[in-house]
């Protein structure tokens, strides 16, 4: 499951830095995030994972759409403060983003979200979008906190997870018409998944395509896919987020 530019689509058309508002430890150094919470003031961690073209606005109202239903939603910058501007761009940051790194970074935020006192929850969920949607995988496989999986789109690069370790329950969302995630394979993974954890994961498709929750990029973006898919997604991450 590979992205590249052309099959990105068309540039983002933003100028705007990304989106940042609280700092954290991670890795023994600083990264930061969007932190949003809900109207109550508490309820359960959600990390939000940010597509190849960063923090960007389009993230930040995700993450303000899981507080609005009841979360407190963090979603650290991987790239530091840069927002790709065009395709070619974003590809050659994603590229330029080891993914140990990315989630090393990931982990920390684990740390800092669980500890904040508006925290209800003893475990997070994680909802990630094209390269996000790789990292919730490799976050969920790699750190046991993390009890819920959802993955939009998830684009894994290079080797796929070793999900021996895997404790979270998974939900997928992908687009039929997705040529940067051939449907074909998303039977591959569901039978690794279930063979290395017993974990029976459940990766939908829908008739869309590649970002199709994004409603930032109206060349892409399916209102009733995402409209099913956001439907689902809170319903699990309420499910399985304690």
């Amino acid at each position: 499951m590979t992205d590249t530019p052309s099959s990105a689509g068309s540039p983002r058309p933003t100028g705007k830095p990304a989106r940042q508002n609280v700092t954290f430890a991670s890795g023994g150094a600083d990264a930061h995030g969007y932190l949003a919470l809900p109207p109550a003031g508490q309820g359960p961690g959600v990390i939000v994972i940010q597509e190849w073209w960063g923090l960007t606005d389009h993230i930040a109202d995700v993450t303000d759409r899981l507080a609005g239903a009841g979360f407190v939603a963090l979603a650290p910058d991987l790239y530091g403060g840069n927002v790709a501007h065009e395709a070619a761009e974003a590809f050659r940051m994603m590229r330029e983003l080891p993914v140990e790194s990315g989630v090393s970074l990931l982990s920390g935020a684990v740390d800092y979200l669980l500890a904040r006192p508006e925290v209800t929850s003893r475990t997070v969920g994680a909802v990630g979008f094209c390269m996000g949607g790789g990292f919730v995988l490799y976050l969920a496989a790699h750190d046991r906190r993390v009890s819920a999986a959802v993955p939009y789109y998830g684009v894994i690069q290079g080797e796929v997870p070793d999900f021996s370790g895997l404790k979270a329950q998974v939900q997928g969302h992908y687009g039929e018409h997705d040529q940067s995630i051939p449907v074909a394979t998303l039977q591959g993974l569901r039978e690794t998944v279930r063979k290395q954890s017993g974990v029976d994961a459940d990766l939908r498709v829908y008739p869309a395509g590649h970002a199709f929750f994004n409603d930032g990029r109206p060349e892409v973006y399916d209102p009733k896919a995402s409209a099913e898919a956001w439907s689902s997604t809170l319903e699990f991450l309420r499910e399985n987020v304690r």
